[in-house]
């Protein structure tokens, strides 16, 4: 592609994006074509589904491993998934718990805060979700949602945010003191790709329930998100509780990758180091890499 030729198709992108509307009957073909490669996506093509079948399920025998000695040692294991709407949060927290014990590793999706929690210290209602030893505890979105939902949506105030990026590394030094392991992921996607799953979403009847009001109005609020989400992430990395980012275009990469993140750094015994340890490091970054190349912005 010559370099007239790729300006303008970034234009057309440009102007696809800013008439999107989540009830077109059909995706604009620009969005379409752009959306696996958008955020600099680093893989050309989607993970073949052989592959990503048999290492799933390899990781989902880990997965029991695991669970099995955190029960054995008493351990608590705290999984944090942070991310856009759409991002795939939901897809790989299903991979992950699919196989495990339910009496022994649960998903915490909490609604909107009720008025007496609206009253409480803001980490009060995420404490009592803390597990207790042989637990695991998944957070499908967590208390940073006053590091991105909150603020860019106005339910909370500056500074209000502002509070909470400075208490959450002290909070999440506490949990880590008492003998916590909490692991921090946050999923990142491009915004065709965002734009694409959103359009899916509302197209089919069996996904629909999936969209919220918020989700309408993130459509046109994806700067803003990307300023709060590089805040909060820059003052929240920390060296006892790092963020691990994850290039989320792609689900079954996403998924399997998730799984290594937090298998990686668990001690559990007969670990099969060279099925987790073979992270895909495109996709797979720190917090400070992630933001020097760019981040979310």
């Amino acid at each position: 592609m010559t370099k007239k030729a790729g300006k303008q198709t970034d234009e057309a992108l440009k102007k696809a994006i800013a008439g999107f509307r989540l009830d077109d009957l059909d995706l604009p073909p620009e969005i379409d074509e752009a959306a696996f490669r958008s955020g600099n996506y680093p893989h050309k093509e989607k993970l073949k589904s052989k592959t990503y079948e048999r290492d799933l399920r390899a990781l989902q025998i880990e997965l029991l491993k695991a669970q099995t000695w955190v029960k054995e040692q008493g351990e608590r294991v705290v999984v944090v998934f942070e991310g856009r709407d759409t991002a795939g949060k939901g897809g790989a927290i299903h991979r992950f718990t699919q196989h495990l014990s339910p009496r022994d590793a649960r998903v915490v999706a909490l609604s909107k805060p009720t008025p007496t929690e609206q009253g409480q210290w803001y980490f009060q209602r995420y404490v009592g979700q803390l597990p207790t030893k042989g637990e695991i505890a998944i957070f499908d979105r967590s208390w940073y949602n006053r590091g991105g939902v909150e603020p860019v949506m106005g339910f909370c105030t500056p500074e209000q945010t502002d509070k909470f990026l400075h208490e959450a590394p002290q909070f999440e030094a506490m949990l880590v003191r008492d003998g916590i392991r909490l692991f921090k992921l946050f999923l990142t996607i491009g915004q065709a790709m965002q734009l694409k799953r959103l359009h899916a979403r509302y197209a089919d009847p069996l996904k629909q329930w999936k969209l919220s009001p918020i989700d309408h109005q993130a459509v046109g609020k994806w700067d803003d998100y990307s300023q709060a989400y590089d805040r909060m992430l820059a003052a929240t990395d920390t060296v006892d509780t790092p963020w691990t980012i994850i290039k989320a275009n792609d689900k079954l990469r996403t998924r399997l990758a998730a799984i290594r993140a937090v298998l990686a750094d668990l001690p559990y015994p007969d670990k099969d180091e060279k099925l987790v340890g073979g992270q895909d490091s495109k996709i797979v970054l720190s917090a400070e890499h992630f933001l020097a190349n760019g981040g979310e912005v």
